[in-house]
Order: structure tokens, then sequence, then C-alpha cells
């Protein structure tokens, strides 16, 4: 009879630590606004009105007068948000339309789902956005709009993008799913092109507690179209003046939305005051030679941080480094757009945008809410320290 061999792990052994903390603390937050939020969801159940109405109203309405746009219409989600700009722009099948591999998928999905064919061009390798002087190279006959994307919260350098626009006579569809509240030349983003796109899902600065959406346009004409597409093409009940979609905003996510709206500005400099601690927390470990921080934006541009993504060759290995020792991290993102399988009938290939490529395979995000204590960041960068250490021969 055999007897199953007992394996006694080793001090060199692996093991996997406790949770340091969350990558992002929802319920923290939730924690100092609970009575806010409470007293919102009551007002809505006890109306029961929750299909658009004054929650949405209202909602708009003050988005609107903190980003200082025109018009801002509410809808379903950041993806909607996308799909509706294209739409009221009359994008649609056999147009091309400029952005950029290195983002969420609803960024190019939005193109490709009207029948619009996405474009890729690459990003500038210190902020990750779209690079501008790379734009014109790729406008055709079919070119029809440009979607920069403000990712990570830095706004992308909207100046030449927008001369160039104007120029080739093109519509520019702002996305800034990430970057509520950024600013740009004292402007805030999603209000210098033609429209901005913005996202409520819960891990968004402004995130709500469930989807949701938003599109700011400074032009009345494209507002009321919107306002269209959004309702199945209807201004009076069973009328409808175009084919339009389903995509409101439930009136409880617009009152879950405009209590934390409230709270906006002061987690937004709690996330800024997260990254500063970073960059100090790094210089003091002296591993800016090892570690590439987020680029320092310029004083005429305002981060808000939705991630703070670090960059480094060993990024896999370091990845489960952090793992084991119960530091949360996420990859935004793992792969480009570009080599998707659902884009794989555009016919791109590996190595056409290797600036994309390279950051998809050394970013890593690490945790950067408001509510993260200093302590954890502490630990953080004292167990990536421990990592490089590890290293040294």
């Amino acid at each position: 009879m055999t007897h199953p061999v007992k394996v006694r792990p080793t001090d060199r052994s692996p093991s996997l630590k406790p949770p340091l903390c969350d990558f992002l603390d929802l319920k923290a937050q939730f924690a100092t606004i609970r009575e806010e939020v409470m007293e919102a969801v009551t007002r809505v159940m006890e109306s029961q009105l929750f299909i658009m109405g004054s929650e949405v109203r209202l909602l708009e309405e003050e988005i609107a007068a903190l980003l200082g746009a025109k018009h801002a219409i509410g809808c379903a989600s950041g993806t909607d948000a996308l799909i509706l700009s294209l739409l009221a722009a009359g994008v649609g099948p056999g147009d091309e339309v400029i952005t950029t591999p290195f983002s969420f998928v609803a960024t190019a999905g939005s193109i490709a789902w009207i029948g619009a064919k996405p474009v890729f061009v690459d990003i500038d390798p210190e902020t990750y956005n779209i690079d501008p002087a790379k734009i014109e190279a790729a406008i055709t006959s079919k070119t029809r709009a440009i979607m920069p994307v403000h990712l990570f919260g830095l706004p992308a350098d909207l100046d030449p993008i927008l001369r160039l626009a104007k120029a080739k006579n093109l519509v520019v569809v702002e996305d800034a799913a990430q970057a509520i509240g950024a600013r740009y030349h004292d402007r805030y983003v999603g209000t210098l092109g033609d429209f901005g796109c913005f996202s409520f899902f819960p891990s968004k600065n402004l995130g709500g507690a469930g989807d949701g959406g938003l599109i700011t346009t400074e032009n009345a004409a494209l507002d009321e179209r919107l306002r269209l597409l959004r309702m199945h093409g209807s201004k009076t009940k069973y009328h409808h003046d175009i084919l339009g979609t389903n995509s409101r905003l439930d009136a409880l996510q617009a009152a879950v939305l405009r209590v934390k709206l409230r709270h906006l500005a002061g987690w937004t400099k709690g996330r800024q005051a997260r990254a500063q601690r970073y960059r100090q927390l790094f210089a003091e470990a002296k591993l800016l030679q090892q570690v590439r921080l987020p680029a320092i934006p310029p004083p005429q541009y305002e981060h808000v941080y939705n991630q703070f993504s670090i960059r480094c060759p060993e990024r896999d290995t370091l990845r489960e480094f952090l793992r084991l020792a119960g530091v949360p991290t996420e990859i935004y993102y793992p792969r480009t757009l570009h080599l998707q399988p659902a884009f794989e009938h555009l016919a791109y290939g590996a190595g056409q945008f290797p600036h994309a490529e390279a950051a998809s395979q050394e970013v890593l995000a690490l945790p950067v809410f408001p509510e993260l204590q200093d302590a954890h960041q502490v630990a953080i960068v004292a167990t990536i320290t421990e990592f490089y250490a590890s290293r040294q021969p």
C-alpha cells in the first residue's frame, strides 16, 4: 500500500498574504455620504418616478454648470454617450473615425458599432494619450471625426487636434469617461470638442450605483438631436421624429450622482494628494530608475487620476510579487485594441503601434482612491522596493 507524500513548504515558498487594502474602496466612500445617498434614494422611491424626470434634469443642469457647458444630456452609459454622439454627428457606415488603440474597448467599439471604421494612431509614450502629430497622416477622404481619449484622467493635447479638425472639417468627440473635472488650459475636458462623453460607471471619479453616462455639447441643434436619439426619437409620446434608441439615465442613478457631485471636488483633491504622495515615496525609495511614474502634467493641465499607473519592464513579475504580498493592482490595458479579436477585420498587425503595444506590456495601476491611507501607500512602495532589492545579484 502506498501512502501519499506530504510536502512541507520551505521558508522560501511563496505564500499569499491577506489583502493590504482594496484597489478601490467604494464602501469607505459610501460611509462618508450614507445619509445623503439614502435620503436621495428614498426621495425617488417615494415619488415612484424612475424614468427621466426632475432628478435627471437637475443633474444635467448641475454638471453643465460645473463644467461650464451649455448643454448636458444624461444617457444610459459612457458607451452610449460615444455612440449617440457619433450618431448625432451623422457618422455612419463607410465613414472613418481616428482614435487611439490604447483605451477601453468602448472607445473603438462605439465607432464600429455604428458601422464606421476605427482608424488607430499611436500614443505619446509619456502621456499614453493619442499623439496629435500622427493624426494628419491617418486622415483620408472618408474621415469624419477624431476621438481623443483623456486616459487615466490626464487631458489629451487638444489644441493641435482642434486646429486640425477645423482645417479638415472634422468632428471632435472627446472620450472623457475617466476625466470628469480634468482641466485643459482653464477649461474642463468635454467642453472643447463638439461632444464630451462621460461615464458614471461605479469605478469612475464620479461613479453611480450602476451604469450611467452623459454628453456635453455647446451646440443647441446637437443637444436637441441627442435628446431625441436617447428617447426613441421622440419628444411627444408615441410620436417619433427620427429613429432613436432607449438610452435614458435612471432617476435613481441621477439622484445618487447629484449627491456625489457635491463631493467631487474634494475627492479630486484627495486623488491628487494620493498621487503626489506616491511620487514622494518613490523618490525617497530611489526607485525612479526602475519605475516610471505617470507624466507630471504641465501647469495648463489638471490631472484627476482616475488611475495611477506606473510602468516597468518587469510588470508581470512585479504584479505577482505584489499579489502574494497582498497588494492589489490592475492592468489598464493588457492588450491594445488593434490586436483584439473583435477588431481582426481591420487587419492591423503587431508592431504597427509600438508605443501603445509597449505600454500595454508595462503599465500597472496602483490604488489611488481618496480614502487610501498613507500607511497603505508606504507599505505598497516598500513592497515594490523589496521586489527590486530581491532582484539584485
